[in-house]
């Protein structure tokens, strides 16, 4: 069962940056370019208008001088400089990332640096009203120093709460920011420190505990048994904490691949889970396998209302997004990857959910969902 959109366009694009105002312009000397702008975070303000936080991965136009691949890098000394491989060290396969073969273990350069960009909507998230280049969140810890990533809001308890994924040779950790007004964030520190790519706060406690969704990877996993109903690989996992910073995570497996799926390659999570009539509502990615990269695709799950641990309802069969090329058929010359629809904020609109979502890690798409449709495809 897919659902009847209402609206489907994309509003944020690498043509709408002006990098003048780029954190990169501190130090970094080489010409950059907007690769893409894609998985926002997504809130609604106070004064009823949506913020997208968006992700601005920027490139270096010629990466690749003298048989050698450069990438940028924050330096401790809060400035932006590029490092050098050499080519035949280095596999490039895929557009966002390339392999390090010096050493016996797989090590990673990326191909751009991504930091966030607020952008403020209308009310029902089809104009973008400002821009809000002052408040731009860039690396600021060496555990940042090859870029912040994909952030996800939540509101909780009258306050905005912001995880993010950030980057660097120390480690892969998940970073918490706060803010009284979804627009001026605050750093609290990493909250989880092991390679974690979606932590997604629950928006409201259960239990008076916090609660979030997380996706701990790894370079390696065990095989499903034969007649198991799920794929081995990365899943989407439960914690819970008293304070936001100290995280118990479940004993008990949680929402994984099911080989029934177009996710045979891994899940992750999409939007903050939701409150409805029927329980928390969570939208998640599932990758199919399918070249270098796969094909990324947004489904549905439902969730005990007291017991989150519990699923309701898992929708994997149909998909509730896939990638639309009509949206970037204006757009077509800037594409590097394809089939890849990834969503990361969902608010409220009357009788609609707005889902905001990264297409073809280029641009931003919101969505109209009908509040009706998780109502009605639900099994009662």
């Amino acid at each position: 069962m897919t659902p009847k959109i209402k609206y489907d366009r994309l509003i944020f694009s690498p043509g709408d940056v002006d990098l003048s105002f780029s954190p990169l312009r501190n130090g970094l000397k080489a010409e950059t370019y907007v690769l893409g702008t894609f998985n926002p975070g997504l809130c609604r303000l106070q004064n009823g208008n949506l913020l997208i936080m968006v992700r601005i991965a920027e490139a270096l136009l010629q990466p690749v001088v003298d048989n050698k691949v450069h990438a940028i890098r924050w330096d401790k000394d809060n400035t932006y400089l590029t490092d050098a491989w050499p080519l035949s060290d280095v596999t490039m396969t895929d557009p966002r990332k390339f392999t390090i073969s010096y050493y016996s273990f797989p090590v990673y350069g990326l191909t751009s640096l991504s930091w966030l960009l607020p952008v403020e909507l209308n009310e029902d998230g089809s104009l973008v009203t400002q821009t809000h280049y002052d408040k731009i969140i860039a690396p600021k810890f060496t555990s940042q120093e090859y870029g912040i990533e994909d952030p996800r809001i939540s509101y909780i308890d009258g306050r905005y709460y912001m995880t993010t994924c950030c980057v660097s040779s120390e480690r892969h950790s998940t970073m918490l920011y706060a803010s009284d007004d979804g627009l001026n964030y605050t750093c609290l520190g990493i909250v989880l420190d092991h390679q974690n790519k979606d932590m997604l706060l629950f928006e409201g406690k259960i239990n008076d505990k916090f609660y979030a969704l997380t996706r701990p990877l790894g370079e390696c996993y065990f095989a499903s048994a034969p007649g198991s109903l799920y794929h081995p690989g990365a899943a989407i996992h439960l914690a819970s904490s008293p304070d936001l910073f100290h995280w118990r995570p479940s004993e008990n497996a949680f929402v994984r691949a099911r080989k029934s799926s177009l996710s045979n390659a891994k899940i992750g999570g999409g939007t903050p889970p939701v409150l409805t009539s029927d329980g928390w509502l969570i939208l998640y990615h599932g990758v199919e396998n399918n070249s270098e990269v796969g094909i990324y695709r947004t489904f549905w799950a439902i969730l005990d209302k007291k017991d989150p641990s519990k699923i309701l309802h898992q929708a994997d069969t149909t998909p509730l997004l896939e990638a639309n090329p009509k949206l970037t058929a204006p757009i077509c010359e800037k594409i590097y990857l394809n089939d890849t629809v990834f969503t990361t904020g969902i608010a409220e609109y009357n009788e609609d959910f707005i889902v905001a979502s990264g297409e073809l890690d280029l641009a931003c798409r919101i969505t109209r969902i009908p509040k009706d449709f998780f109502v009605d495809a639900f099994p009662k």
